[in-house]
Parts: C-alpha cells; sequence; structure tokens
C-alpha cells in the first residue's frame, strides 16, 4: 500500500471512530450533479497515475485521481481508446468520478457504458479496508458485480482508489452524416438507422437535423454512408467532441437541464419544448429556462416512467430536494442494504444521491 493509500485509509477509520460525514473530492468537474454535498472533505487528487497498460492484452489500470487527459494521452500512443467516450470535461475529469457519476459518451448504444468496460476496482470501505473486486481480464468475475455498483453510487459506497478498464483499438474511419428533419421524424430515423447499420456509433438530434455517425473500416463506412440521405459533415469530430464535452450552446443557456433515460422509441413528450436527442432516441436532454426552474416536476417524473425511463435534474434547480428520480420502496430497500454492508457507519457522501442515503 503506498502512503496515499494509507493516508486514506487513516482518514477514513478516523472518521469511522467519530462517525463523522465525509465529502469525497476529486478534480470538482462534477460538483453540480447530485445533490448539495456535505461533509469533512476527502482529497483523492493526489492519488493519481497509471499503475499498468498492457495494450496488447487491452488493459489499463489507473489510480482513481488519474486525469482522463492522462489516460487519453496514454491510450492515444497505440490508437486506443476508450469504448464508453466518457466527458472528460477538458481534460480534467478523474477516472474515478466517471465511474462514480457512471458518464458515458455518444457511443454508449453501441459500446456500452463505463461499467461494461470495467474490469475490477479498488476500494475503500466504511470500515477502513482497502478491498480489491474483479480483475484484471473480463473473465475473471470474482466481486464482478461489486464493482459494476460503484457506477452511478455518487460515492456512497466507499473511496475508489484504483480502477481497471478494458480499452479498444480505435476505429480506421468515422465519418458522419446530416440529415435536416423535425424531432419525431429524427428520432424514428435514428431508431431505423440503429436497426439497419451495423457500423452506427453515434446518433443524435438538435435543432432540427439528426447527426449519424459511423465507424468502422473504410470499406463499411463508404457503403454505410452511400445508402444515408443526407450529407456528409465536414470536420464532423468538432460536433461529436462538443457533444460529448457538453460544450454545444444547447447545454450552456441559462436555467434547467434534465436528463432522461428512456425507450429509444418512446413518444416525445413536451414537444415544444428545447430538447437535444442522443443515444437514437435513449438519451434525452430537455433545457428549460430559470423561472420553470422545479414547475412539474411531477409531471416530469411521470413522463419518464411512462416512457419507460428515468429522470434526473442534471444541472441547476434546487439541489436541497431530490435530483434523482424518486425509486420505489423495493429499491430503497436494495440501497439501503447495501450502503450498510459497504459504509455500515454511513460515512461517505451523506445524501449526495438521495436524501435518505
Amino acid at each position: 500500500m503506498g502512503d496515499m493509500s494509507r493516508r486514506l485509509v487513516g482518514q477514513v477509520k478516523n472518521a469511522a471512530s467519530t462517525e463523522t460525514g465525509l465529502n469525497i473530492v476529486g478534480r470538482g468537474t462534477k460538483e453540480f450533479m447530485g445533490r448539495m454535498p456535505a461533509g469533512q472533505a476527502i482529497n483523492v487528487v493526489e492519488h493519481s497515475g497509471v499503475i499498468e497498460y498492457l495494450p496488447v492484452e487491452l488493459v489499463i489500470t489507473a489510480r482513481a485521481g488519474t486525469s482522463l487527459e492522462e489516460i487519453v494521452a496514454t491510450l492515444d500512443e497505440h490508437d486506443q481508446m476508450l469504448a464508453f467516450e466518457p466527458p472528460t470535461f477538458s481534460g480534467r475529469a478523474s477516472i474515478g468520478g466517471t465511474l462514480a457519476c457512471n458518464l458515458s459518451g455518444p457511443a454508449r448504444p453501441w459500446s456500452g457504458g463505463i461499467r461494461d468496460s470495467l474490469l475490477g476496482l479498488r476500494m475503500i470501505n466504511g470500515k477502513g479496508e482497502h478491498l480489491k473486486f474483479g480483475g484484471k481480464v473480463m473473465k475473471n468475475v470474482a466481486g464482478y458485480d461489486a464493482s459494476r455498483l460503484q457506477a452511478g453510487a455518487m460515492g456512497s459506497l466507499g473511496v475508489i482508489t484504483e480502477v481497471s478498464l478494458k480499452v479498444v483499438p480505435k476505429p480506421a474511419a468515422r465519418a458522419t452524416v446530416v440529415q435536416q428533419m423535425d424531432i419525431v421524424e429524427g428520432i424514428s430515423a435514428m431508431n431505423q438507422a440503429a436497426g439497419k447499420h451495423s457500423t452506427l456509433s453515434g446518433a443524435c438530434w438538435l435543432d432540427e437535423k439528426v447527426y449519424l455517425r459511423f465507424s468502422g473500416a473504410r470499406s463499411s463506412i463508404d457503403q454505410a454512408t452511400s445508402k444515408s440521405s443526407g450529407e456528409i459533415l465536414e470536420n464532423d469530430d468538432e460536433f461529436w467532441q462538443a457533444l460529448r464535452e457538453m460544450r454545444l450552446d444547447f447545454f450552456n443557456r441559462p436555467g434547467v437541464l434534465w436528463r432522461f433515460s428512456v425507450k429509444s422509441t418512446a413518444a416525445l413528450f413536451r414537444g415544444q419544448a428545447d430538447w437535444l436527442i442522443d443515444w437514437a432516441g435513449a438519451l434525452r436532454w430537455l433545457h428549460l429556462p430559470p423561472d420553470a426552474s422545479d414547475s412539474g416536476r411531477a409531471s416530469i417524473e411521470q413522463a419518464a416512467t411512462s416512457a419507460g425511463g428515468q429522470a434526473m435534474l442534471f444541472r441547476g434547480g434546487d439541489r436541497s430536494e431530490e435530483v434523482f428520480h424518486t425509486q420505489k420502496d423495493v429499491a430503497k430497500k436494495i440501497h439501503r442494504r447495501l450502503k450498510s454492508a459497504f459504509d455500515p457507519h454511513g460515512l461517505f457522501n451523506r445524501g449526495r444521491l438521495y436524501s435518505w442515503l
């Protein structure tokens, strides 16, 4: 165990002895997510660096505070990448925070999310025990589910210290086709493309345009684009990076941003609202003006439920209230049991995920 690991373990043990709440702090790129943080800061940003990278085995292991910029640069040397295309927030985001917040980019429906690339991890539980789950190859499944539980837990189960991920080769070629159409037509077109093209790796609707990205062998890309109506987008990497990094104007307007994870074929609700549709219809962003910050929360959740999914207040609004979709009693019981198992003293990120956790 390194000096930084020992320091983190010591801080957790001291907090456990007095049942002092701990607020896990990384690089600060996602402080706006979840409910208001509370507790004594436990900082993991200095616990950083790539521990091991095996390009032939397609595996990378890094400490939780390692920036995505460093990981991406390391993978670039061997023309490899993270399949789930996480937002890097100008490179500053950490791999631990990305896992805790369960963030994935435009390729999510086709390449999976971060939990699908996760091979294993190390973490400090609420007793100050430094535990290891999973391994460095996908077939080693011992404790694998325990690793995946950390995706989206917002640090409520413990302090992630190391993450092992499978990586993938970069595609030989990419191309994006753009076509003008309204939002209802766009959702339908994206779903049709997803069922027809094995090379589809991105499908987004914004401002009356559908963007379809194809990735793979050059011959396959040429075939897919020749069968798709629309125009080839020049410098398409700029658009997909801006989408992934949430730099598009849509994400930076004043007001409140809701995130919906729903069935890709779900009918549109609030048809005249300000929408961005990603993941071929499965990820939907709704922008509301400042004066509508918390109005209709119940109706928004009901709409998400009817669409086969859930809603999350992603940015803005009242973060002292619930931010994530209301959970049923059965789900609450499971969350509480997991919390008790990993963090019996309730130390980590109290109330960050839910007010009752």
